[in-house]
């Protein structure tokens, strides 16, 4: 047994996911070599969880993830879950730290941390990468398959691992070459947007408010239905809207732009009193002060900033006017825009602004238990450049590892 030749397993793609699938293969004897174009593994990673890492949450469930068919997470989830995870990077030497919403980090606060630790395992157990390294095509053969790479070098491979990402944040080298070789393999790929990004709003006052930060609550309706919320620090840009809430709830917003659908924002400024509340806070305030002027009456309520965008945006023409002319009418209009703040959302940012890649390689054609292609044996997929995204909050890089781990560990069994 001792004579047979260990299997001879190529990764396409050195980041989060290649990495785990590189190291899953060698823990199987395989004989492993990661091909990234950059002129290092796992950049990406440094950007990760605002340069400290997020690498997983405890929190984990089926319900953070989207795509065609979010079941299709369950397959290498339970494989390899968020207690593997935590211990497979205790035993590198990453200490975790859960914080707030069970998000992981490394208790050293960097992401370098765990890019060094992979690195360091990479080398010690002998996993083969060569850099700057751009595969260019991809042929099955009768033994296995051909690798061409774009400087001329051809390589033979007895199994491949697609780990090339998606094409969100492509300065890290993720530019959907990827789906490429996917297409070339004969895959399907599932229509591909930006998610965890910016959302830009119509509107022409977004000048005067850049760069306005508040805690509120954030929607995206279409049909006047409610289909994703989420509450916490909202930013106003130049364009429109930023902050974590918006991330989550963008790719609900790109989905309905893929789909031509109508796409509308609401944002909750006072998210923590019901409008009668409101109404009677804001009456009564106006009696205590009924000589200030409109404007100047919700300076210490309101950031300054918004309120003339906020009065205007009411109907309210005369904002100077003294306050206690203010019809109940006029009221209840500033306790709606301050409750119900609605715009069409008329895109989102583009790819460098994004986190993660929305749709990809067809789930369909993937076996979920092996991640091994349902079309091509010995070829195998893991992490972005499949058609499963997750919310923000380390689902994500959980993804990666947890796909990773299946995909190499299948791909050095014989």
């Amino acid at each position: 047994m001792s004579d047979i030749r260990p299997l001879k397993v190529f990764v396409i793609g050195g980041g989060a996911s290649g990495m785990m699938a590189a190291l899953a293969a060698r823990y199987k004897g395989a004989d492993v070599t990661i091909l990234e174009r950059n002129p290092r593994v796992g950049k990406k990673i440094l950007a990760t969880g605002n340069g400290r890492c997020n690498y997983t949450n405890v929190n984990l469930s089926a319900n953070c993830y989207h795509g065609k068919n979010p079941d299709f997470v369950y397959g290498a989830l339970s494989a390899f879950d968020v207690s593997k995870t935590i211990g497979f990077f205790e035993k590198l030497g990453i200490a975790p730290r859960v914080e707030e919403g069970g998000k992981v980090f490394p208790m050293s606060g960097q992401a370098s941390s765990v890019l060094d630790l992979l690195r360091y395992e990479l080398e010690k157990t002998g996993v083969n990468v060569i850099c700057e390294a751009f595969v260019k095509d991809v042929k099955k053969t009768k033994k296995g398959f051909r690798l061409q790479l774009e400087d001329g070098r051809s390589l033979e491979a007895d199994r491949v691992i697609l780990a090339c990402g998606g094409k969100a944040m492509p300065s890290t080298g993720s530019d959907g070459n990827g789906y490429d070789l996917a297409r070339k393999l004969g895959h399907k790929i599932v229509d591909i947007f930006p998610a965890l990004v910016q959302l830009k709003l119509e509107g022409n006052f977004f000048k005067q408010i850049d760069g306005v930060k508040f805690v509120g609550t954030a929607e995206v309706l279409s049909g006047g239905k409610a289909l994703a919320r989420d509450r916490g620090d909202i930013l106003f840009a130049n364009y429109g809207v930023s902050g974590p809430p918006i991330l989550q709830i963008s790719r609900k917003a790109g989905e309905l732009l893929q789909e031509k659908k109508e796409a509308i924002l609401k944002i909750s400024i006072i998210d923590d009193m019901g409008r009668k509340e409101l109404d009677g806070f804001l009456e009564k305030r106006i009696k205590h002060m009924p000589e200030r002027s409109l404007d100047f009456s919700l300076v210490g309520f309101v950031n300054k900033r918004l309120i003339p965008v906020l009065l205007k945006e009411s109907g309210i023409e005369n904002i100077k006017m003294p306050v206690r002319e203010l019809s109940a009418k006029d009221r209840r209009k500033i306790v709606n825009i301050l409750t119900d703040w609605s715009f069409k959302i008329r895109g989102t940012k583009s790819w460098p602004s994004a986190q993660v890649t929305a749709g990809g390689v067809d789930t369909d054609q993937i076996d979920p238990f092996t991640m091994e292609s349902a079309l091509v044996k010995g070829l195998y997929f893991c992490g972005e450049i499949v058609d499963i995204d997750g919310a923000c909050g380390g689902f994500n890089l959980q993804w990666a590892w947890s796909s990773g781990y299946v995909a190499g560990s299948s791909a050095a069994s014989r």
